[in-house]
């Protein structure tokens, strides 16, 4: 797992909580839970449940998918005159995964997470997993109230446009190579290069895709002021 800096307690592979780490799991969600065996089981990863027993977070993860949907829906709903179609592609840019690896990020939840083994069991969607289902236990046991308060603080729209694609079209309605991208991990997250057409340009993001796009949408930027 790839270790980052947070205020307070850390949680480390196969620990267990203390007190603190209670206090500071409800600090970082913005509520004290009455159920805390709920709590516990958010910040559970399927690997510690197997190797330690108890209950892991998926089922969570399930409903707060669900949960996410609607609070952000009746959020754009009450605020926006705009048409269906515009509704549900602003909705992509506040649930999609990148999206919510940046608001797990901004609230620090990794940080809590239970689990057991090597890097590779808490990679791929580990994070936005994780954010669903303290979505979802904040729902049942806060309620909607809840959910909206944390959700107004942490998650933010990001633009779901695919820029690497209409980069390669860019380019390759010019030369027939492609673009060619170097990704590398940050302590922050993921950075990105891309170089074409003699051009190049840098990004940013809590995964490789959203630093990949970044730095697409960067580049194509560059050649339209170029042009």
């Amino acid at each position: 797992m790839r270790r980052r800096a947070f205020r307070g307690a850390k949680v480390n592979n196969g620990e267990n909580w203390t007190e603190e780490t209670y206090s500071l799991a409800e600090e970082a969600l913005m509520h004290p839970f009455r159920d805390r065996g709920l709590l516990l089981t958010c910040f559970t990863h399927k690997s510690y449940a197997n190797a330690f027993g108890g209950e892991h977070n998926e089922r969570l993860e399930f409903l707060g998918d669900a949960v996410l949907e609607l609070a952000v829906t009746e959020k754009l709903f009450a605020s926006r005159g705009e048409d269906e179609g515009k509704l549900t592609e602003r909705r992509k840019g506040y649930v999609s995964q990148s999206a919510l690896e940046r608001a797990e990020k901004k609230a620090g939840l990794m940080r809590f997470l239970r689990y057991s083994g090597g890097g590779s069991n808490v990679g791929g969607k580990t994070a936005s997993n994780l954010f669903e289902a303290c979505v979802a236990g904040l729902y049942l046991d806060g309620g909607m109230d809840a959910v909206r308060k944390f959700l107004d603080k942490y998650i933010a729209e990001i633009d779901t446009e695919n820029y690497k694609s209409r980069l390669q079209e860019y380019v390759q309605e010019r030369v027939q190579e492609p673009p060619h991208y170097v990704t590398r991990e940050t302590p922050e997250g993921f950075a990105c290069e891309v170089v074409a057409l003699g051009g190049r340009a840098t990004g940013e993001g809590a995964s490789k895709k959203a630093a990949e796009t970044a730095a697409a949408k960067r580049l194509l930027e560059l050649f339209t002021e170029q042009s």
